[in-house]
């Protein structure tokens, strides 16, 4: 058996990361390989890291990874390496940027009989996504959903958010051809106003949704009570969708419909991976606000908001009672 070296070990992982031999890793990690990750304490078989380096390097496919330094001896070693490559396919959920992506990164190897036994990893693929602009809650979110206590039917936890009470509104971009997009979107909610921060989430299979990641901005419309026609156009899938609705561009380019009962354009901050949406958190930079009604959206259908009273009003003659008559 050839005993582990630096040029050995140099050489198969040049091999496996910059060039996708993969097998070449069998020439340094013993057969009971163990890698572990510091920041999530998962750990993984050598067959599970092989699977692991093909995919990032399918994301990346020019991917170069240097060894900056290798320190053997008293059977350990520590490496000490940077990555950089192209996010051209997606990675972890996350849809091709475009960008090129710069990490840094060292791993502590324990050896055993010349091949590596363990080796911990300081960065996992949420480093990663950092450097795409992207803060992840994956492994949170899936620590909840492995919780097998018990919880609601999920019918009737979609009752309870059918009870829910929101505003209408479409969320837009630009395509890579400078083409507008956009997506009906009730979750929205205002973080801060100073600074002015919001946020929406978007489901990932939305057809808008890798140009939305891609973006630096978004603008936020809030549909008025005319615009029942532009949230159906919205809501369900469909070619061109603005070539049926007027819309105006915002001081950066973001669409804003024309008639909405306000508009806002917004730098997005962060991307925070949950599962099936993308949580952006904006930061916004121009508003336009009118006098028209707002729609409101419960339990499958839209309202005029104008038909509400206030809860905290002295009775009155006028306001409706439960049968849709007036009551005192």
């Amino acid at each position: 058996m050839q005993q582990i070296s630096e040029k050995l070990l140099r050489s198969a992982w040049s091999a496996a990361w910059d060039h996708g031999n993969v097998d070449a890793l069998d020439d340094i990690a013993s057969p009971d390989y163990v890698r572990r990750s510091s920041g999530s304490s998962t750990e993984m078989s050598l067959a599970e890291f092989k699977a692991e380096i093909v995919a990032i390097r399918e994301s990346f496919p020019d991917l170069q990874t240097t060894t900056d330094s290798v320190v053997l001896g008293g059977g350990t070693a520590a490496v000490f390496w940077t990555s950089e490559g192209t996010h051209e396919r997606p990675f972890l959920g996350v849809p091709p940027t475009g960008r090129r992506v710069r990490t840094r990164g060292s791993n502590h190897l324990t050896l055993s009989r010349g091949r590596i036994l363990v080796e911990t990893v300081t960065w996992d693929g949420s480093e990663m996504l950092a450097c795409l602009g992207v803060r992840s809650l994956r492994d949170d979110v899936a620590r909840l959903a492995d919780d097998t206590g018990a919880g609601p039917a999920p019918e009737v936890l979609k009752q309870f958010n059918r009870q829910f009470v929101t505003g209408v509104t479409v969320v837009t971009t630009r395509d890579h051809d400078d083409q507008p997009r956009g997506l009906a979107v009730n979750a929205y909610a205002s973080i801060s106003l100073e600074p002015p921060l919001a946020l929406v989430c978007v489901q990932k299979t939305s057809s808008s949704y890798p140009f939305l990641f891609a973006s630096d901005r978004l603008g936020i419309n809030v549909l008025s009570a005319a615009q029942l026609d532009i949230a159906t156009v919205f809501g369900h899938p469909g070619p061109d969708k603005f070539a049926q609705v007027p819309w105006h561009p915002a001081p950066h380019g973001s669409p804003l419909i024309d008639g909405s009962a306000a508009a806002l354009e917004a730098e997005i901050r962060e991307r925070f991976q949950a599962r099936t949406h993308t949580i952006f958190v904006c930061r916004v930079r121009h508003a336009e606000v009118s006098d028209d009604d707002p729609m409101i959206y419960r339990a499958g259908r839209f309202f005029h908001s104008n038909a509400l009273w206030p809860l905290d009003a002295a009775p009155s003659t006028t306001r409706p009672g439960p049968t849709g008559k007036a009551s005192s």
